[in-house]
């Protein structure tokens, strides 16, 4: 009889804190502990949110009478670490120094995921894990060149729900390892991750969080470096920044992030929401083909995933312009909350060994000239 394994996993977000309990792969509770933002704004940093954050979830679990006294394993969702290879990590004191400093660049609730793994493993014991945060650098060396001596590019990008579903694919609908395919695998939401999968590692990814790649409903998407200089010539650092990943995209259009009402502006007829629509699926066509080329044509499936493939239309466009690469899958919302409960779980059979946070970047730069 398959020994049965509790766990529980940790995914820290802007607004809400999100929790899910499994017994194995059976997904046993999921829910969202909503923070009110008036009550965050009075946190002046993400770090500072830590104590009120465990709070809740503590007064949650002990509400619903839910007991994590035999847990097996705790996972907290990773944050801004260095860059690391992809896989499961133990928890330490270093990884979650490093991830409370945000040492790979980015202030985000994400980094507070693996801190209230440790707090909480601090109540009811059990081993702690992190599961392919979003600074997963796994680029090809070609992927890392740009025109511009010291300055490589990087990413990053949704990683967790990138390889959840490509590895859920793998093994359920084409009945074979993850390292014995190549995927391109979308991520389409309020952020868009498109990413070349070769043989059990991502080598090219747009930087999402960076505002690199297509536009989405907040993020500018690439620009030509000279007409971006030329558009913030009267503007302020902090308002270009903003513009990259938060005031960029339909945000920048119409004055909102909402999806919806730009969907139904151009439902409506509306010229100007139907060419930033049609748009967005255009460059997110263009970046799947670029990831055809770099995976040599040779592609196992074109997966999509996430919160935007409820319009229809999405994927349809998708299918049309690139189904002659390979089979195209949906995977509609995002599978995080199962891949943090897989990762650890092939832990806990033994299937898998643990990493161990090096606190160092995993790729730190070239080493080849003289």
């Amino acid at each position: 009889m398959m020994k049965k394994y509790k766990i529980f996993v940790i995914n820290p977000g802007s607004t809400s804190t999100k929790l899910a309990l499994f017994e194995n792969e059976h997904k046993i509770l999921e829910t969202n502990v909503f923070h009110d933002s008036s009550v965050l704004l009075q946190f002046p940093t993400v770090n500072a949110q830590l104590p009120y954050r465990k709070k809740l979830i503590m007064d949650f679990l002990s509400e619903n009478h839910i007991d994590l006294s035999d847990v097996d394993a705790i996972v907290g969702r990773g944050g801004s670490c260095y860059p690391v290879a992809s896989g499961v990590y133990v928890i330490d004191d270093k990884l979650i120094e490093d991830t409370a400093a945000g040492k790979g660049g980015m202030e985000h609730p994400s980094n507070l995921g693996v801190q209230l793994a440790r707090e909480l493993q601090k109540e009811f014991g059990g081993r702690i894990f992190m599961v392919d945060p979003p600074c997963v650098d796994e680029l090809c060396d070609m992927a890392r060149m740009t025109g511009i001596d010291g300055v490589p590019r990087h990413t990053n990008m949704h990683a967790l729900n990138l390889r959840g579903v490509a590895m859920h694919h793998a093994k359920h609908v084409l009945g074979k390892k993850y390292e014995d395919c190549c995927f391109i695998v979308c991520h389409i939401d309020g952020g868009i991750s498109v990413s070349a999968h070769r043989h059990g590692r991502i080598i090219d990814c747009n930087d999402a969080a960076g505002g690199d790649g297509p536009y989405t409903p907040t993020r500018i998407g690439s620009v030509s470096v000279a007409d971006i200089l030329e558009y913030v010539r009267d503007k302020d650092i902090d308002e270009v920044k903003k513009l990259c990943t938060r005031t960029g995209g339909f945000v920048s259009h119409f004055g909102t992030s909402s999806s919806d009402a730009v969907h139904k502006m151009a439902e409506e007829g509306n010229k100007k929401a139907i060419r930033v629509w049609d748009g967005m699926k255009y460059q997110i066509v263009k970046y799947i083909g670029a990831m055809a080329a770099v995976l040599g044509g040779r592609v196992d499936g074109i997966l999509l995933t996430g919160g935007l493939l409820r319009f229809e239309d999405i994927t349809q466009t998708i299918r049309e312009q690139c189904g002659w690469i390979a089979p195209v899958s949906t995977y509609p919302g995002e599978v995080e909350h199962e891949a943090l409960a897989a990762g650890a779980l092939r832990v806990l059979r033994g299937e898998e060994e643990p990493k161990h946070y090096t606190g160092r970047p995993v790729w730190d730069g070239w080493h080849d000239e003289d």
